[in-house]
């Protein structure tokens, strides 16, 4: 089970990943900024430690045959899953139609990229979050700078995902 010292430690990790994250989504002057992604790098990281030390803090009262069967078959990584939901209803949210033009796309995907960072800092893959959120962020950060949606709308006006 992870200690009060490790769950800290992602915490503090995932936080800063989402810092990291939202840092571009700040400069770009769009709505889910630094304090949307380390929330919800934050969040994802709590939960997922939830879902891995839940079965061992209930099986430690295990008493009987019965309750062992229902603890090593509760489904707790569920709660992981049901990160993805409801980050997908968080991101729907910030995703606005307008006419031919869809906003709010790419920080929707980045919602749910933190949130998938987030995960893998509480399930403790935290040197492959630490190197996904440097790609994301840098990532993002590049193709801002070359203005690749702007160049798409030009060529294919109306088939841009949300011009951010």
């Amino acid at each position: 089970m992870l200690t009060f010292e490790q769950m800290l430690i992602n915490l503090i990790v995932a936080l800063a990943l989402g810092a990291l994250i939202g840092v571009e989504r700040e400069f770009a002057g769009k709505e889910a900024g630094i304090r949307t992604s380390m929330l919800v790098a934050g969040g994802a990281t709590i939960f997922s430690m939830i879902a891995l030390t839940l079965p061992e803090l209930i099986g430690k009262n295990v008493t009987n045959y019965a309750q062992a069967i229902t603890v090593q078959n509760a489904g707790f990584l569920n709660i992981i899953a049901n990160i993805v939901v409801g980050i997908g209803f968080l991101g729907a949210g910030i995703i606005i139609k307008n006419k031919n033009h869809v906003h709010g796309l790419t920080t929707a995907a980045d919602i749910w990229m933190t949130s998938a960072i987030g995960v893998l800092v509480g399930i403790g893959l935290v040197q492959f979050a630490i190197i996904s959120a440097i790609i994301v962020s840098g990532l993002l950060f590049l193709f801002r700078k070359m203005k690749i949606s702007e160049r798409i709308d030009k060529d294919f006006p109306g088939k841009d995902d949300d011009g951010n």
